[in-house]
């Protein structure tokens, strides 16, 4: 039998596999993230491993997928659900992008600790939404939904042996290939030629429009290794000839603790495709949507954390207008070195970040009582803070990754009402929550710190 962590460990590794033959820049990044990561473990030591070990970092993947309904969104979810993965986090990209991105998101992911360990496979996972008249009138809304619920992107003999791994969580071993070769297949790209003025008419509104609701299939739009210095890992794939977007999206490289997600990528390449003409020819064209990203993570932060965050975000922004010759990176590592925390510990005692706990192995053993706080536990050696890695996505960094890799700004009429979604009308559409990622990590946080009470005969809630 094939358990559901194994199941997952091993579609993300074909996975790649997959992607990397359909996009052979994907596998020199993953090559260069690789070395980058050995080169950090060679130079920092134990350090290096302070947010997960080596290993879980070079198997770690991130896949994202684009799809066009809310039945092609639950059909998702259980084949997600199958490997144990499971929708976390709202995402609304045309709210934080400036250009036309009509999609909302979640993230399928693994939830419990010990699974996140063993393989913390995710897939950002962006729905079309059709009904927003910014982007669709009510015409081209009526075409488009036609067109989507005329497809099909997962065979019923995928969605069968999904359904069976979700409820028994494992699948024999006979079932599980059959399982995995139909699930990778189902993200492949199509050989089949794209309707070139259908495609046109929906680039026009936005090039991730096309993506989705132009074509009868749907892929991999890009898998992402995690890499320990991604302003490394920009220089050195600049270096080998691929080019880079200009930035790396989220907070800014600096002195003090990574924390939440840095991202960049390589450009998306122009990929021959078939296409029809009005006339009826097949001719091989090019099509721009798919790139490589990598990323690199940090500790999470709690609600309290994020609102810093988001708070000199704008301070970076209302400087950066105003000084329009400073670099901006160097706008953002000023701001963060005067307002951010500069410490693990200061992170912890201010409350801006989640981390388990555990009695420290040197605590006093002479008899003596521990004090009451936790700042003063972990200040005198009574208990060890381990930071938790930020596991989840930030939605002005996801769309400014679909910014950078996108040929224009499509059509948006700002003078509309868009449609109202929210992580309850998504939890709705998919059939199971959408789950708060404070929560989770709340809940991890919690649960150590009630261990380390017990372990040291404490009562009451530590703060």
């Amino acid at each position: 039998m094939i358990s559901q962590w194994r199941l997952r460990a091993a579609f993300a590794e074909r996975l790649s596999r997959m992607y990397g033959r359909e996009v052979p820049s994907y596998t020199t990044l993953v090559d260069v993230s690789r070395e980058v990561n050995e080169d950090v473990l060679r130079a920092r030591g134990a350090d290096a491993e302070r947010l997960g070990s080596i290993g879980r970092v070079t198997a770690e993947r991130h896949g994202a997928i684009r799809v066009g309904t809310p039945r092609e969104l639950r059909q998702v979810a259980r084949v997600f659900g199958a490997l144990g993965m499971h929708p976390v986090g709202f995402y609304d990209l045309r709210e934080a992008a400036a250009s036309a991105v009509p999609v909302v998101s979640t993230a399928f992911r693994p939830v419990d600790g010990e699974e996140l360990a063993r393989n913390p496979f995710r897939v950002f996972t962006s729905l079309l939404t059709p009904a927003d008249p910014r982007f669709f009138d009510a015409d081209l809304r009526a075409r488009l939904e036609a067109f989507l619920a005329a497809r099909e992107l997962f065979p019923p003999e995928l969605l069968a042996l999904a359904d069976r791994a979700a409820a028994e969580r494992e699948l024999p071993e006979e079932q599980a290939e059959r399982f995995l070769r139909l699930a990778v297949a189902a993200f492949e790209l199509s050989a089949e030629p794209v309707d070139q003025a259908w495609y046109e008419t929906l680039e026009r509104i936005s090039a991730v429009a096309a993506d989705i609701g132009g074509v009868r299939s749907t892929h991999i739009n890009h898998l992402t290794p995690r890499v320990l210095d991604i302003d490394e890992l920009h220089r050195r794939m600049t270096e080998r000839g691929i080019e880079m977007i200009d930035t790396i999206q989220g907070p800014p490289a600096w002195k003090g603790p990574d924390v939440l997600l840095r991202q960049t990528s390589f450009r998306a390449l122009a990929e021959p495709r078939a296409m029809r003409t009005p006339d009826g020819d097949v001719v091989t064209g090019a099509l721009r949507v798919r790139f490589g990203e990598v990323e690199a993570r940090g500790i999470a932060l709690t609600r309290q954390g994020r609102a810093l965050y988001d708070g000199l975000l704008d301070r970076v922004d209302e400087q950066a207008a105003q000084n329009p010759g400073e670099a901006r990176g160097d706008i953002a590592r000023a701001v963060w070195e005067r307002h951010m925390p500069g410490s693990e510990q200061e992170l912890a005692a201010e409350g801006l970040a989640y981390f388990t706990y555990r009695p420290g192995p040197d605590r006093p053993r002479d008899g003596s009582r521990p004090p009451a706080g936790l700042g003063a536990l972990v200040r005198q050696g009574w208990v060890c803070a381990e930071p938790l890695v930020h596991e989840d996505f930030l939605p002005r960094s996801a769309a400014g990754i679909f910014q950078s890799n996108l040929s224009g700004r499509g059509s948006r009429d700002n003078d509309r009402q868009g449609a109202v979604h929210d992580a309850d009308w998504l939890s709705g559409v998919i059939g199971r929550d959408v789950l708060d990622p404070f929560v989770l990590y709340e809940r991890q946080q919690n649960r150590s710190l009630e261990e380390v009470a017990r372990a040291l005969g404490l009562t009451g809630i530590l703060r």
